[in-house]
């Protein structure tokens, strides 16, 4: 893959909460690119929601999907992709993150959890990851953070700032990277 195709395609990466497809949004319509957010399109090709792909299917027949719907992103340029949380679980997934640019947004459980608490949509379409409370997503915070650093071309702390400054400090470091964004 040619490094110009590697510069227009970029994920965002980062557990639940983390503000991954607002930012994306953002990004995507800063630079004129296509937005998708990863988890609404598994959901809309389903014709249910992830928490009812979890419940009729289980974790792994959701994330043999997802693995699918991600080597079809990672074929697009141009485009801004929010992917789910776990989306780094599988190392296939991480090898095809790399054909993009990755951005790792983070934030500390405590927020994650006041922003899931807030966030309706997140209990009618997601499965209840958080069952155990903020214990549980610590716990989930801390498995899967050396996966997510581990791909990361990028890491945002998104904890003190609003959407439209992550999404600027994004853009500004993809300019920073290339003269093509």
């Amino acid at each position: 893959m040619s490094c110009d195709m590697q510069e227009r395609l970029l994920f965002l990466i980062g557990a639940r909460g983390t503000g991954k497809t607002t930012v994306a949004r953002l990004v995507a319509e800063r630079l004129g690119w296509q937005f998708y957010d990863a988890d609404s399109l598994l959901e809309e090709r389903a014709c249910k929601t992830i928490r009812h792909i979890f419940a009729d299917e289980g974790e792994s027949a959701f994330r043999d999907r997802e693995s699918a719907l991600l080597a079809e992103l990672a074929g697009l340029s141009a485009c801004v992709v929010a992917t789910g949380g776990g989306v780094v679980l599988r190392t296939e997934n991480r090898a095809l993150l790399a054909r993009g640019k990755i951005v790792w947004l983070r934030a500390p459980p405590a927020v994650l959890w006041n922003r899931l608490q807030d966030d309706p949509i997140t209990a009618d379409r997601r499965p209840d990851l958080a069952q155990g409370g903020l214990a549980e997503i610590e716990d989930i915070v801390r498995a899967r953070s050396p996966l997510y650093e581990s791909c990361a071309d990028c890491s945002i702390d998104t904890d003190m700032l609003s959407p439209r400054e992550v999404a600027e400090l994004i853009v500004s470091w993809l300019r920073s990277r290339s003269d093509r964004p």
